[in-house]
């Protein structure tokens, strides 16, 4: 462990505070426009912005790391994404800011691309689950960082933007020092996201179900934190809160999801998330104190996060070996498309039943998804555990993560999904 640890550790330190810069910028625009006075729906589309530019930046950013080679496009995207995020303080509009929120997602999902393909380089078949989850532990403390950083200056200065350039910028230095050359990307046999549905909907489904409910509660919990009354470093414990707690679960969720029926066992998350979702809504911060509302978005993100890596799972049960990493890439953009779309949509809601009206979106996108996942175990039987792809746990960044997926490794022949 040590050995596959310190072949991956500059890697892991620029991805870290990658996230760490995005986190800040991610926290400090909601806030701000919160306190600019933007209107609620205007905002949720302002930073919807940056799903939809992810999207993009998923397909097209793979390519020019291909044509241009890993080091000048890291240091292009990273070059270009500090560079826009210097801009938000200069030039303030909803629309300005929606399409530098745009470039921020476009860039994001290339750099992740770049990273992860290094680390699919450095790592081998047995170090590979490892290397993953070290990857995964760095990017939720990353940005769990990047959330308390938004107190080190007040919100409607230019500091903190200043910050999370720097550390944007920063990201550069361990990952273009590094020894290993840049790898090929790869063309992975392809799967298309209408054959994908047709293998495994519930998959599909709650991958897009993970991302409206991660999409809402990223770009529009900071709003909601401010409307009940805490200040900047409240929300940034709220939001830090929910990014540990997201963590917390997915290890021994997993283990249940190898033993039982998988279905049964997202069932129960997505229930628990509805509840825990309609009891924050219920709660009254200036009635009832801080502390709760904490606990309670604590358990929202420990429930919510493992909806993703188990909706990935189940796909990976039905999806034959050598198509699991095209199956990811067409499961990351279900991810994608339901995150764009969450902040449109949950705004759009607060805006007609006030800021808390956020968690009445959550638990709806909760209880749907919950009913889809009832209907498809009456649809199909389950599978024997032992025939189960084992769980990972796996946060959403990029594409290429697919490759460093140790379910999805080299296999000796074709096979058919």
């Amino acid at each position: 462990m040590f050995q596959a640890l310190r072949a991956v550790a500059a890697l892991l330190l620029g991805g870290a505070i990658l996230v760490m810069g995005n986190g800040l910028i991610g926290i400090t625009l909601p806030i701000r426009l919160d306190l600019e006075g933007v209107r609620t729906e205007i905002a949720g589309l302002v930073l919807s912005a940056y799903y939809a530019g992810f999207v993009v930046g998923s397909f097209y950013g793979q390519r020019i790391i291909g044509r241009v080679g890993h080091i000048r496009a890291f240091a292009a995207f990273a070059g270009l994404l500090a560079a826009s995020t210097l801009i938000y303080p200069l030039w303030f509009s909803p629309g300005s800011w929606a399409v530098l929120r745009a470039i921020n997602g476009f860039c994001m999902a290339a750099l992740f691309a770049a990273i992860e393909s290094w680390l699919n380089l450095r790592s081998t078949s047995e170090s590979r689950g490892r290397i993953l989850s070290f990857y995964m532990v760095a990017t939720y403390l990353g940005s769990g960082a990047g959330q308390f950083l938004v107190n080190a200056w007040g919100v409607r200065g230019i500091e903190l933007f200043c910050l999370g350039a720097a550390l944007l910028s920063l990201s550069l230095v361990p990952v273009t020092l590094t020894h290993a050359d840049g790898p090929d990307m790869g063309q992975p046999r392809p799967l298309g996201l209408l054959r994908l549905l047709r293998v495994s909907p519930l998959g599909v489904v709650g991958a897009c179900g993970a991302g409206l409910l991660s999409g809402a509660f990223y770009s529009l919990g900071p709003i909601f934190g401010a409307s009940e009354g805490l200040s900047v470093f409240e929300v940034s414990v709220f939001m830090g809160v929910m990014v540990f707690g997201s963590l917390a679960l997915q290890w021994p969720i997993g283990r249940l999801s190898d033993r039982f029926d998988r279905r049964t066992v997202l069932l129960v998350m997505l229930l628990a998330t509805a509840l825990v979702c309609l009891l924050q809504y219920g709660w009254s911060v200036r009635e009832g104190g801080v502390l709760p509302m904490m606990i309670l978005v604590g358990l929202f993100g420990g429930a919510a996060s493992t909806v993703y890596p188990l909706a990935v799972a189940h796909a990976f049960d039905w999806v034959a070996r050598d198509r699991m990493v095209a199956a990811s890439s067409g499961l990351l953009l279900a991810w994608a498309a339901g995150a764009t779309a969450g902040p449109i949509l949950g705004s759009l809601l607060m805006q007609r039943l006030g800021d808390a009206a956020l968690f009445l979106f959550l638990a709806l996108v909760a209880l749907l998804l919950a009913a889809f996942t009832w209907y498809r175990m009456l649809r199909r039987a389950a599978l024997p555990a032992r025939e189960q792809a084992p769980f990972v746990p796996l946060s959403t960044t990029a594409g290429v993560s697919g490759q460093l997926d140790p379910r999805a490794g080299p296999v000796a022949g074709p096979g058919a999904a």
